[in-house]
């Protein structure tokens, strides 16, 4: 995987935007890996919690929307943006401790329109979430 301040460095040149003082960066999602058709992300479960200690299901659609819509305006190219206009998740087992990583990989790219399926693991590489994540591609 590529060093996470570097591809971000990319991302804010190709993208013209930043991800500092943000959600994603008040979670601590780091981007390894960037491009049109694949998006991989890890997060930090702690800090992401609910009351019972496990990964809030919250933070797993934050990741799931950040990594898609990363891929879906990289995509959609220069002098366009991503609006992500739908997302589901189903979780399916808990995260308690260290951290979960997530792949975003494509499934339809149109002049409009992108969808993404998102998969998270955990350390052990065991499903924790899917995700799909629909945005609308726009003129800036």
């Amino acid at each position: 995987m590529t060093d996470p301040d570097e591809v971000a460095r990319r991302l804010q040149e190709r993208l013209g935007a930043s991800h500092a003082n943000t959600l994603v960066d008040r979670m601590g999602i780091e981007i390894v890996e960037a491009g049109p058709d694949r998006v991989v992300g890890r997060m930090p479960v702690e800090g992401n919690v609910q009351p019972y200690g496990l990964l809030h299901g919250g933070a797993s659609c934050v990741l799931a929307e950040t990594l898609g819509s990363t891929g879906a305006a990289l995509f959609a190219g220069p002098g366009r943006i991503a609006v992500g206009v739908e997302i589901n998740a189903s979780h399916h087992r808990s995260a308690t401790s260290g951290h979960v990583t997530g792949v975003a990989t494509r499934t339809h790219g149109g002049r409009t329109l992108a969808t993404y399926d998102i998969r998270i693991t955990d350390e052990q590489d065991r499903l924790v979430c899917t995700s799909r994540l629909t945005c609308v591609l726009r003129d800036r």
